[in-house]
């Protein structure tokens, strides 16, 4: 009986290892993807995948000399090697659809973790899918502060949201005033009307009142517009030193030609969205996109003070034919995912949970020019450190904070009949 009990516990040892092996020797990672890659916001979804796509060909592949890590190895160290797969799903710029598509990547695809979605309506709706499978998800483009304030426990975002995008406009504005001697006073605001709209309309209103500006028009349009002139005729009667809109791509294109067409000049034009992360826009708008401004995550003009960034955005475009533009930010975000998924050397849920809350990247460990990547207790990466960027000859170039400044701002923007 002594031996049989010896025999039965040594059997159970050697199953208990080798459950333990196999969950190490892991070939592929699935993540799923949550991007418009079709539609009217699909230029700015694509370029996202191709920014993921980027991250995983760094890791699954050996690349000595890049300082990111999982570069230098292939694969996932902690997980035998295994290579990660992304799995794309498209939500077509419809929280329906993203809400489906979450639920098939899941349920059918057997994807360990989601990444996405551009728009904060559409990550909204795929968030409650992956909060019901206890599912990570890591919003890597979607800014809404909405998104980390419904106590969620699967969901964390590496990139700014807007209040925080909002607030660089402010402090941007009020350096002007006493730095530069502007004297600017008065706010217009343009918003689309779904949830990133909304928010930002409304977080702008507060900082404008927090910082002491007067909000003296805001106005509401529905995404794909086909006119604007009415709401450009009511801005240049509005007295307005600055307008912020927080508008998609197709609306800035179509904002900028009815400006120049109804001849509407202000001092200055913050957007907080569609410029920075599309490849279509500055192409499309040449010299009208001019003097416009952003909040943006990223600047290669400042890459001389972190090499790592010219490296990757070489990387891109050799594969691509552009330069990081929108895919800088989903990079970094896949990239920190895959490292808390390396972390917790295990493709289990809540080991990959775990990781994530844990995760502490320093600024030599990312690709942005951030303090780094450490999510606070409702997922939210506290770390991340806008910077305001100014176009000219189709280039974004950083003119705040003023001491890495790489160009002087410019303001006031000059009219139409001027440039």
């Amino acid at each position: 009986m002594k031996k049989l009990n010896l025999m039965i516990l040594f059997l159970v040892l050697i199953g208990f290892t080798i459950t333990i092996n196999t969950s190490f020797a892991v070939e592929e990672v699935k993540i799923g993807i949550l991007e418009p890659l079709t539609g009217k916001v699909s230029p700015a979804g694509v370029e996202s995948f191709q920014g993921m796509e980027l991250a995983v060909e760094i890791v699954n592949n050996k690349f000595e000399g890049i300082e990111l890590p999982l570069a230098a190895t292939e694969g996932l160290p902690n997980l035998g090697g295994a290579k990660i797969k992304l799995v794309a799903g498209d939500h077509e710029a419809s929280p329906e659809k993203a809400l489906s598509e979450a639920e098939r990547l899941i349920s059918q695809e057997g994807v360990v973790a989601l990444l996405g979605a551009q728009l904060s309506s559409c990550a909204a709706t795929a968030s409650q899918s992956a909060e019901r499978h206890q599912i990570p998800f890591v919003v890597i483009d979607s800014s809404s502060p909405a998104l980390t304030e419904r106590g969620f426990q699967w969901l964390f975002r590496t990139n700014p949201h807007d209040i925080t995008f909002i607030e660089t406009f402010f402090k941007f504005l009020n350096d002007l005033n006493e730095k530069k001697g502007k004297n600017i006073k008065k706010i217009a605001i343009l918003s689309e009307d779904s949830l990133f709209g909304a928010d930002c309309a409304e977080i702008t209103e507060q900082k404008a009142k927090e910082y002491g500006y007067e909000v003296v028009i805001t106005m509401f349009i529905p995404t794909g517009t086909t006119d604007m002139s009415s709401e450009v005729q009511k801005l240049k009667a509005s007295g307005a030193d600055v307008l912020i809109s927080n508008t998609y791509v197709s609306d800035q294109i179509l904002l900028m030609h009815t400006a120049k067409e109804l001849d509407f000049n202000i001092d200055g034009m913050l957007n907080s969205s569609g410029w920075h992360d599309s490849p279509t826009i500055l192409p499309t708008l040449k010299e009208d996109g001019d003097y416009v401004m952003t909040r943006n995550v990223w600047a290669l003009d400042v890459s001389a003070k972190k090499p790592v960034m010219k490296v990757i955005n070489d990387m891109y475009k050799e594969r691509y034919g552009r330069d990081l533009s929108g895919a800088e930010w989903t990079f970094q975000g896949a990239l920190a995912l895959f490292i808390a998924i390396n972390n917790a050397g295990s493709t289990d849920n809540f080991a990959i949970q775990k990781a994530l809350k844990e995760l502490d990247l320093s600024s030599n460990e990312i690709l942005m020019p951030w303090p780094g990547i450490q999510f606070d207790e409702k997922g939210q990466n506290f770390k991340a450190s806008p910077l305001m960027v100014q176009v000219k000859d189709e280039a974004f170039h950083t003119v705040w904070p003023f001491d890495i400044a790489t160009m002087e701002v410019v303001w006031p923007m000059p009219k139409w009949s001027e440039r």
